[in-house]
């Protein structure tokens, strides 16, 4: 008499909603299929300075020329530090009229020049002197300085390993609750994602400049980054 054909279908916490993000995975005999959830914290390997300058003048020519003195002064002390002008970058650029909006005409009054730079720097040693200085020549109100993880590729293989290894280690558990052999992987899905933290408010620039050394960020360890996987797996059972 042949030995009755035993069906093992797991699901774990999360499992669910994940599954319908990917293609169904019917139930098989003699399988196991398994999520699990796993990570990698890394270091990060870039600081991001970002900060914006605005510029309101009586004409378009006059706000613009002072915009781009400001500019001026951002480039001056990035090349203080060492540092390319080229390295920052622009995300975008405006000019705009001004109105007087208590005058039922709609008076121009003034027009505002704005735009944002991002910079990023790998070494950190530069972070203390370039935010002071960025303040000292007040061309922003504002700044904000934020840890990065710009190599993702390694973290998210660590995180997909680690997920991977918790999926098989609990397909090993059951297997062996039930008197089984785990086999062979027959499927699998992965997600990876990062874990963003939010986002500190901007640093006030005038505020920094009047601030007695060391700098705010200085003698603290960045946060460190966190990479997420979720691995889906499918196990055969001997």
């Amino acid at each position: 008499m042949k030995a009755p054909r035993v069906l093992f279908f797991i699901l774990l916490a999360g499992v669910a909603l994940a599954a319908q993000e990917h293609p169904a995975v019917g139930a098989q005999a003699n399988t196991i299929y398994v999520g699990a959830d796993g990570k990698f914290e890394a270091p990060p390997d870039t600081a991001q300075i970002q900060f914006q300058i605005s510029v309101q003048e009586s004409t378009s020519h006059a706000a613009f020329a002072q915009a781009s003195k400001d500019v001026e002064q951002v480039r001056e002390v990035m090349r203080a530090n060492g540092i390319e002008p080229k390295q920052a970058t622009i995300g975008y650029m405006s000019v705009q009229p001004v109105y007087d909006w208590k005058n039922p005409t709609r008076k121009v009054i003034g027009y505002r020049v704005t735009t944002d730079v991002t910079l990023k720097l790998k070494d950190f040693a530069k972070i203390a002197p370039v935010t002071q200085q960025l303040a000292d020549a007040n061309v922003s109100e504002s700044q904000t300085l934020s840890y990065i993880l710009e190599n993702m590729d390694q973290a998210k293989d660590k995180a997909v390993e680690d997920a991977y290894r918790r999926a098989r280690d609990s397909a090993e558990a059951l297997a062996r609750a039930s008197g089984r052999v785990l086999g062979e992987l027959s499927y699998a899905s992965i997600d990876t994602y990062e874990a963003r933290p939010i986002l500190p408010r901007p640093m006030a620039m005038r505020a920094m400049a009047a601030a007695a050394t060391p700098a705010p960020n200085e003698e603290f360890t960045p946060q460190t980054v966190t990479v997420t996987a979720h691995v889906n797996a499918l196990f055969g059972l001997k």
